[in-house]
């Protein structure tokens, strides 16, 4: 079996916070760990067949920590540094939208929360994909995903690349 991606973690001052953030733009259940250090967000269901039937893949899910003691750790108060990082780059996360939601409709409610929107209506030929981005509070990038499917129709007032 190859390395298996299992989880991914976000920093935060604000674990709390950051919950109810992803809780109310993408609907996933936030679930309190550690007293409010750390949040598991779960988004449910699970990854499709090719004929649109559930697999037995469980969605991944995700957590929000806190930047002043992140957990696990050998030392029980945890290490430095204790601070979000500011500067460049951070890594970025894909999130595929669901036939039921819309990026418009995850956009106005992240803004509305305390994001940055950073882009609108792009087209990548190279993943045949429609996408959006955000910057949530905290900086992590979150990137919305349609699939263009066969054929796809890109509307004018989308950038393209």
């Amino acid at each position: 079996m190859t390395n298996s991606l299992i989880f991914f973690d976000f920093a935060t001052d604000d674990p709390d916070k950051a919950g109810q953030f992803y809780a109310e733009v993408f609907g996933w259940e936030d679930d309190s760990r550690m007293g409010g250090l750390y949040h598991r967000m779960v988004p449910g269901g699970f990854f499709k067949n090719k004929d649109g039937s559930d697999s037995e893949i469980g969605n991944l899910h995700f957590g929000v920590f806190n930047a002043k003691n992140v957990r696990p750790n050998p030392d029980p108060a945890g290490v430095e540094p204790r601070t979000l990082s500011t500067d460049g780059r951070k890594a970025r996360i894909w999130i595929l939208v669901g036939e039921d939601d819309t990026p418009e409709r995850i956009l106005e409610t992240a803004e509305k929360l305390g994001a940055t929107v950073l882009w609108r209506n792009h087209y990548w030929k190279e993943f045949n994909g429609f996408n959006w981005c955000f910057a949530d509070p905290w900086g992590n990038e979150i990137l919305l995903w349609v699939k263009g499917g066969e054929n796809p129709q890109i509307p004018e007032d989308f950038t393209r690349e």
